[in-house]
């Protein structure tokens, strides 16, 4: 009966094992290459938001006319945060560049509606 017990118990174990190893998290958007534009303090803002594996890998601002200081802000702090988090969601607005980086956060978000699967 012990035998049994033991058994029965090692293969639900490795039935555990196989199927944790099975599941792969695929992310929330689909992969590619996604674009979004925001009004910011003094232009329009327009964003790429690369997606590699479900998962946000990289954000670049490809076009501006914002003074540069507040851009290199947003690209040290903002986008960063916005990678960590994978997505805007709690990522707060620079003090001296908050149109900029809330702009940089809308066009984001709106790349990210794109990628939505």
């Amino acid at each position: 009966m012990k035998k049994l017990f033991y058994l029965v118990a090692m293969l639900a174990m490795a039935a555990m094992v196989l199927v944790a190893c099975g599941a792969t998290d695929t992310g929330k958007f689909k992969d590619g290459t996604y674009e979004g534009v925001a009004r910011g303090a003094s232009s329009d803002i327009k964003v790429s938001v690369e997606v590699k594996a479900g998962k946000i890998d990289g954000i670049k601002i490809l076009e501006h006319e914002e003074t540069q200081n507040l851009i290199e802000a947003v690209m040290e702090n903002t986008i960063p945060e916005i990678i960590e988090k994978q997505g805007t969601e709690g990522v707060e607005a620079i003090s001296g560049a908050s149109k900029s980086s809330s702009a940089v956060k809308e066009a984001v978000n709106q790349a990210l509606e794109k990628a939505k699967k």
